[in-house]
This record gives structure tokens, sequence and C-alpha cells, in this order.
């Protein structure tokens, strides 16, 4: 698999033909299972796969790893990122549709605003980007690609505010 990887990464037609056909049954495969349990088109998480596999085509190193596997965590992760985006959009769709005569109990959104602001006045600049980016809709994947850091990192500024809120929380009187 490697050698036919590195033969279609140099643009062989032929190459590029025979890791379609190998990659296919696992990708046809992983997009049926997001479309049935996220509800998505299958169609759509297929083509985001082919696309991710060919985006990430030019880019893989042969010699590291299992190319193969580096291709599948690719479509992977795209398809798992229109899921997310797409379900982003049906919310945004939904709220623009409200009515606006509509009156909200706003008390609990000013509660909520108040406590992220005390949480954002506790948080280093890392972690107030962080808490930013995953308040404005962004995955952990995307917030640590704006920071320039990984996922993992992401994921110990989310702990650390985490227990900041916790603490925040638990000094709010009942």
């Amino acid at each position: 698999m490697r050698f036919l990887i590195g033969l279609a990464q140099t643009g062989d037609k032929q190459a590029r033909q025979q890791l379609v056909a190998a990659l296919r049954p696992r990708l046809v495969t992983m997009a049926r299972h997001y479309a049935r349990c996220c509800h998505e088109d299958y169609d759509d998480l297929l083509g985001e796969a082919w696309f991710a596999v060919f985006d990430a085509l030019e880019v893989i190193d042969v010699t590291i790893g299992e190319p193969e596997q580096f291709l599948l965590k690719r479509a992977r992760w795209r398809m798992l990122d229109y899921v997310k985006w797409a379900a982003r959009r049906r919310c945004d769709e939904h709220d623009a549709d409200q009515c606006e005569d509509h009156v909200l109990d706003v008390a609990p959104q000013v509660v909520d605003q108040d406590i992220v602001c005390q949480v954002l006045a506790t948080l280093s600049d890392t972690q107030q980007a962080v808490l930013r980016g995953l308040l404005s809709g962004h995955t952990w994947r995307e917030v640590a690609g704006r920071l320039g850091c990984s996922s993992a990192n992401v994921a110990y500024h989310v702990r650390q505010i985490r227990l900041r809120c916790e603490g925040i929380v638990d000094e709010v009187p009942a």
C-alpha cells in the first residue's frame, strides 16, 4: 500500500484509481455509519471523505507509520467536522426563524453571561482564547489550529477552565 500511495502522490492516474478501489469499502462503511448515526446525507459525507483523502495525499509522508491509516483518519475527521458544521448551520437557521415577538425569560442568560465574565477574569490569555473559541462554536481541533497548539493542549486548558467554573459556581449562593 505504501508503494501505491507513493505512486498516487506523484500523480499516477492508474495508482490513484487503485487507491480509490482499495479505500472505497472502508470509506463507504464509514460514511454509512455516520449518516445513520448523525442523520446526515450519506453522499455529502462520502464526498467530504474523498476530498480529505486526496487533500491529505498531497502532504502524506509514506515513510512514517501506516499511510493508509493516516488517509482513513483524515477522512473520518473530515466527516465528523462536516457533521458538526451541519449541526451548527441547522441551529443558526432555527435561531433566525424564531419570531422576534416571542418574549423569553432572559434571567438565566444574564446569569450565565455573568458567570462567564467572572470566569474569564480569572483565566490566562491562552485560556481566555480557548474559552472564546469554544463558546463561538468551534471544535477543539479548530481552536488548537487557531492558537498554533495541539488538541491535547486545548484539552488541558478546558480542564483548567472547568475547575475554575466549578469553583465560581460553588461560591454563588443558592
